[in-house]
């Protein structure tokens, strides 16, 4: 489970403690497409693979996604999002909306 800094009872504070840092939550919206393996995810994320299986075992700990491992040779591990991580895609998907309209559209202008 998370490790909570502060006890709060403030929903928005207790759900960044949660998905918070700069990982976990572009990790959710990329097994918001479905199910991933570990490659899949590395190659979308620019992080080390010691920190992203450090933010997937969190996620997992925390119920916000599964772990499946295959018996298989070679070995073989895939991610999704468990009911309780589905329930943030709606959430996740207003943070790309926002980010495409206030965010990328803004530094195009720039750009420009």
């Amino acid at each position: 489970m998370a490790q909570f800094k502060e006890n709060t009872l403030c929903p928005v504070t207790a759900t960044l403690q949660l998905i918070g840092g700069r990982w976990k939550t572009i990790i959710m919206y990329t097994l918001s497409t479905g199910t991933k393996r570990f490659g899949e995810i590395a190659v979308r994320i620019p992080i080390s693979r010691k920190v992203l299986t450090e933010q997937l075992k969190e996620l997992e700990m925390d119920g916000l996604i599964m772990r499946e491992q295959f018996k298989e040779i070679p070995p073989r591990v895939e991610y999704s999002l468990t009911e309780l991580g589905k329930s943030l895609s709606s959430v996740i998907h207003e943070l790309e909306i926002w980010g495409l309209e206030n965010v990328l559209a803004k530094r195009q202008m720039i750009e420009v």
